[in-house]
Order: structure tokens, then sequence, then C-alpha cells
């Protein structure tokens, strides 16, 4: 059975109440294939995750866009996994690289958070990727290997997990990886799966492309196919 398609939207720091209904509202009517087909995942800011719930259209699903890193406590600012079971929301995107840049979240410290998401049985968005400088010094895919064992040696159980590869260089900037550029990595990713993990998770482990999303993109089939 091949690998669904999933598509998923990081609203990051952005938006209003009236803005996030709007943009709900879209959704709501927009025509995309049955959920057998596509998994579709939008992911508010924390303070909208119980409105963008309560409103979505029921197969879409809404993540959070990150939590600790263990049981919740004296953690000022922080959302645990258990917070996110209770209010229903079933993914989660972790190791993004605004917050291992500017938060100085390590490889380490996001597979610790990785594994614990999943024992509360939430699903992960695992995000890698490389900067700028990585790229031109040609160490992406030692980059990306660190990042994905540093996750594996944490999980056995690749079931709830799909693997965002996201250079960092094509975040927020506009520019977008090519599709020669993408399914490189991608390969390489499968590639370090197969031989580090399990040829069964290499094989069902979705491996999504993360980057600038803009309409432009989407009137352009190649780069719609190196994102799966």
């Amino acid at each position: 059975m091949g690998r669904k398609f999933f598509v998923g939207g990081n609203w990051k720091c952005n938006g209003t109440t009236e803005e996030v209904k709007k943009i709900v509202t879209m959704l709501n009517e927009a025509e995309v294939p049955s959920e057998d087909v596509v998994e579709v995942v939008v992911s508010p800011p924390y303070v909208f995750l119980p409105t963008v719930k309560s409103i979505l259209r029921p197969d879409f699903h809404v993540a959070a866009q990150n939590c600790w890193v263990k049981k919740g406590g004296a953690f000022t600012g922080e959302v645990s996994a258990e917070m996110l079971v209770n209010l229903g929301i079933p993914w989660v995107i972790l190791g993004h690289s605004e917050r291992r840049a500017l938060l100085n979240e390590s490889n380490e410290f996001v597979g610790d958070k990785v594994a614990y998401a999943l024992s509360q049985g939430i699903k992960v968005i695992a995000c890698v990727g490389e900067t700028l400088e990585q790229r031109e010094a040609g160490s992406t895919v030692t980059v990306v290997a660190e990042q994905t064992k540093a996750i594996a040696e944490k999980v056995s159980d690749w079931t709830n997990i799909v693997l965002a590869y996201e250079p960092v260089w094509a975040i927020g900037t506009g520019k977008v990886a090519s599709p020669a550029q993408a399914q490189e990595v991608h390969f390489e990713l499968r590639k370090w799966l197969k031989e580090n993990v399990s040829a069964e998770v290499a094989a069902s482990t979705r491996i999504i492309y993360g980057g600038c999303l803009i309409c432009y993109l989407f009137q352009h089939p190649p780069f719609i196919l190196s994102a799966y």
C-alpha cells in the first residue's frame, strides 16, 4: 500500500480571531480528495487551537506548533503534550528550524520531545533541514542525518511520524528548493532510514518538503511532485 499524501500548513505566530475564522472558512469550502487519499493538517498558534478545532471540517486535522519535552509543571510559557491531548489535538510540529536556531533546541532535545509526544499518543511532524551555509559547505546530508539519528535513538515506532525536510534557506524567504534538490535529500533520508532503522520504516515513513508556501508554486506541478 502506498504512502498517503500529506499536506500541512504552519501558521506560525500570525493571525487574529477574525483572520483565523476567515482562513478556516476557506478551508472548509475547499474541494480536496477524500481523507483516504490525502491527510490535511493545519497548525495555528496555541491560543487559536480550540477555536480552529471547533470549526474546522472533520476530515482536516489540527497540529500544535510545539510542546514541552516532559510532563507539565513549573515550566512557565510551555504547553505539555498532556494539555494537547486534553484539547483533542492529534498532531504537533517538533524540531522546527526557527526553534532550533532561535531557542537553541539541540538535536538531542528534539529527539526527546518527539519521543515524549509520541508516548502521549500525539502524532509528530518532525522537522530536519540545513542552513544555507551548511548546504554551500556540502554538509546537507550529514546535517539531516544527524538530526534524524537523534530522533531514531529515542523512538522505536515510526508509525506516527512524518519527517519534514525544511531547508532553512527556503523558509520565510520566498525561495524554494528545486524539485531535484528536495528529492535528493528525500532520497538520502529514506536511504538513511533503511540502513539505520529498517527497510519497513524507510518504505512507510512519509517524507515531505517544508518551505515557503505561495500560490505560484501550486501552479507548477514539479513542485507539488516533490512534496511527498
